[in-house]
């Protein structure tokens, strides 16, 4: 049964090596998901499940111990999705982006509190997939945690990668509302086609969120929404 869970944004500038001059623009994003990653660590889960957004190609299950980097951004920094085994070999694909921003995550707070497994889900997941993968991932174990991973609009200013919508702004107000309440039913009713529109790369992994929460009885709050550089940025707990 899902007993936690934390939503966090996924752009690599939350690196501050791949961020650079821009890193302080972001602490506040950054101290807001290590504050999630602590409730998900005080939920005492048997098993974390980190979710998050990628290109068909990267679709699938990655073990703990598998590895990604930031060289495509210019940063030759490598990471890891928990510690690996000894005896264990060396899983053979690399993380996605969106999986290696939440192994930096899991890195910088130190996590040690439960088995580590990720999945990168095709964000033009429609939402009849979501709901089977997340009420398969609220069953894995006992007392299962998620990590999800994902954007809101990136069409917030002018200078945006995906220009200025009008939509964009009310969208990711509900959005915050709905992950701030853990309100399922609003999760389920996001329209993909709009999300697409809007570039927002965490409306599968949140419908996910939404199907493996069913019957959990959890409750939300938002922790952090904001839109730098036009890209709206996310954070909230479930417990």
């Amino acid at each position: 049964m899902l007993v936690a869970a934390a939503v966090c944004p996924c752009p690599p500038l939350l690196v501050p090596e791949v961020a650079v001059g821009a890193a302080p623009e972001l602490d506040t994003a950054r101290a807001a998901c290590v504050d999630a990653l602590g409730v998900l660590a005080a939920a005492r889960p048997d098993l974390l499940v980190v979710v998050g957004p990628t290109g068909r190609e990267d679709v699938g299950p990655y073990p703990q111990g598998a590895r990604g980097s930031f060289r495509g951004f210019g940063v030759d920094l490598e990471v890891r999705l928990g510690p690996t085994a000894a005896d264990a070999d060396a899983p053979a694909r690399e993380l996605p982006p969106s999986l290696a921003v939440a192994a930096w995550l899991l890195e910088r707070t130190g996590w040690a509190d439960a088995p580590i497994e990720g999945l990168g889900v095709d964000g033009s997941l429609a939402p009849e997939g979501c709901a089977d993968i997340g009420a398969e991932l609220g069953a894995r174990a006992a007392r299962v945690a998620l990590l999800v991973m994902g954007d809101a609009s990136a069409c917030r200013s002018l200078k945006a990668p995906g220009y200025l919508d009008e939509r964009a702004a009310p969208f990711d107000a509900e959005a915050g509302r709905a992950l701030g309440a853990a309100d399922l039913a609003a999760l389920r009713a996001i329209d993909p086609a709009l999300a697409r529109e809007l570039k927002a790369s965490g409306r599968a992994p949140w419908q996910i969120l939404a199907a493996a929460a069913e019957d959990a009885g959890l409750t939300g709050a938002l922790l952090y929404e904001d839109a730098p550089y036009g890209v709206g940025y996310l954070v909230a707990t479930w417990t």
